[in-house]
């Protein structure tokens, strides 16, 4: 939502919940403990692979991602378990 601030980034990445729709990222690493990371790493979403926002609820969770050809909808908790780097 424009307006909106956005978090300060640590260093040179940022949490996949952090991106807004229309924003792209690279997967750098996430919360190794995190069940739903483990998940992720399962289904593909590997460090390297490139991922966009597709849209935010309006609440802000869910969000919808897309990558390696197919969309997923992550809660924000889970997202935020996903470290990226900005593309755009």
């Amino acid at each position: 939502m424009p307006g909106l601030p956005r978090r300060k980034m640590s260093g040179e990445f940022c949490p996949l919940a952090d991106l807004r729709a229309g924003e792209r990222g690279r997967v750098e690493h996430g919360t190794a403990d995190h069940p739903a990371f483990q998940r992720l790493l399962a289904m593909g979403l590997l460090p390297g692979t490139e991922v966009s926002v597709v849209q935010v609820a309006p609440l802000g969770d869910p969000v919808e991602v897309e990558f390696r050809g197919m969309r997923l909808s992550l809660r924000k908790a889970d997202a935020a378990a996903v470290q990226v780097a900005r593309l755009d």
